[in-house]
């Protein structure tokens, strides 16, 4: 494709010597930093787990992108993390915003949900068995985490340059909908020719970020599936490490950077074992290659962010009668039960709900759209928000806070696991509010207004 017909077709074309580059206005940064535990503490996501992590597969990461357009900057923050607790996401933001002046709506947080990274301090505090020797494990390593970050997040804006930007959207077919479909069967069924039950996202957003001379430096993607597929004691990525690596092996000198979509009701499958999980991964880094070897959309330097805290009700909480029942039994909802009798006993009163919930949405140059939404959050999200706001709207979910599962009012009728599970991560409810989807959807469209 010539130059003529690239610029007519609004797409991503690179001339040899740079100058389109340059002239775009887009200065970019990225750094990257190791952020694999040391010691054995114990692994989050899986609460049928025993014993702490005892070895590393891959290494866990936190990768920083930088962005900087005349007038604004944004700052991407990935991390091979099962989440995010408010704690650490509301110290960020306060450090970012006095080291680097960065307001809340400038940094975006994307953890991958990896099930094989470690717990952090005052995250999932009752689904594991944690002693006091675990727990003071599990503050250190958060607090170096923090530091971490914080030091990374300064690497990369230190490293900005003149930069591309493309964007572009792929395909991958291996998430299924885990509410709808038995995974035991699922061999037999994609043998038989059938296709899975449900709804899923399979939408691959990428973005590419060439230096001034063309050179791709980073690409940045995402998809809605659990990271889920290894259950065992060791550190690793899961599938999302090992698409980047196959995409670093083809560009060599490349940074790589995940974001996990609206996946709360997605698996990765067929699951369970090594090959598997890296077979996934291939599949993924080659549905982001293919967007890379074709015409990119180029994206002006234009960027404008903007976030907001929605309180979420809670719908019903549990009784004291409910609670003790409950603190009998062997199971990690015993733990929880326990710890909030202790909060009655106190003469402590239930939270009535989650007061800031956050949602984030920003808009990449004329038209990208990328909404961000804390929590675990099903995919009836992702398609509704591509329905109102277009078709290539990014969505992620596990974004900046994760506190809890996010059902859309579909899920929150049918009930189930993704719908509560609230002694998951420990907050005093049964159910939300069922406006949680209105509450949500509506900030979704009060931040896409602004940032338009």
């Amino acid at each position: 494709m010539n130059l003529a017909l690239a610029l007519l077709a609004g797409l991503c074309w690179i001339p040899a010597n740079g100058t389109h580059a340059a002239e775009t206005g887009w200065r970019c940064g990225v750094a990257t930093a190791k952020i694999t535990p040391a010691k054995h503490l114990w692994m989050g996501g899986f609460a049928a787990r025993t014993k702490p992590a005892e070895g590393t597969l891959d290494d866990l990461w936190v990768k920083v992108l930088a962005l900087e357009t005349p007038g604004n900057i944004g700052v991407v923050i990935t991390t091979d993390l099962v989440g995010i607790p408010k704690w650490l996401y509301d110290s960020l933001c306060t450090r970012l915003g006095a080291s680097h002046g960065l307001s809340r709506s400038q940094v975006l947080i994307a953890n991958s949900h990896t099930h094989s990274g470690p717990v952090l301090r005052d995250a999932l505090q009752d689904i594991y068995p944690l002693d006091d020797a675990l727990r003071a494990l599990s503050a250190e390593y958060s607090s170096w985490l923090e530091d971490v970050i914080v030091k990374t997040v300064g690497e990369a804006l230190a490293r900005r340059s003149p930069a591309t930007l493309c964007a572009g959207e792929g395909k991958a077919t291996f998430a299924v909908n885990r509410r709808t479909n038995n995974e035991r069967e699922l061999p037999a069924l994609l043998a038989r020719g059938e296709k899975p039950k449900g709804p899923s996202d399979f939408a691959v957003p990428v973005l590419a970020v060439r230096a001034a001379d063309g050179r791709l430096r980073a690409v940045l993607f995402g998809y809605a599936a659990h990271t889920s597929t290894l259950n065992g004691y060791k550190w690793s990525a899961d599938y999302a490490g090992y698409a980047r690596r196959w995409l670093e092996m083809k560009h060599a000198g490349v940074e790589t950077l995940f974001f996990q979509g609206c996946g709360s009701d997605q698996s990765a499958a067929p699951r369970g074992t090594l090959e598997q999980c890296m077979g996934m991964g291939e599949s993924l880094g080659a549905a982001v290659q293919t967007v890379l070897e074709k015409p990119m959309r180029q994206l002006q330097p234009k960027l404008r962010t903007a976030h907001e805290f929605v309180p979420l009700d809670f719908g019903e909480q549990p009784t004291k009668a409910e609670l003790e029942k409950l603190a009998t039994a062997k199971s990690y909802e015993a733990r929880w039960a326990r710890r909030l009798l202790k909060e009655l006993e106190a003469g402590r009163a239930f939270a009535k709900g989650y007061a800031e919930y956050p949602v984030q949405v920003w808009r990449l140059g004329l038209d990208q759209l990328w909404i961000t939404q804390g929590g675990e959050v099903c995919v009836d999200y992702a398609l509704m928000h591509k329905t109102k706001h277009g078709a290539g709207t990014w969505v992620a979910g596990y974004a900046n806070d994760v506190m809890a599962y996010i059902p859309s009012r579909r899920l929150w009728e049918e009930g189930g696991y993704q719908a509560g599970a609230f002694a998951v991560y420990g907050l005093p409810a049964k159910r939300w509010t069922p406006e949680i989807e209105k509450l949500i959807c509506a900030a979704v469209a009060r931040l896409v207004e602004k940032v338009r």
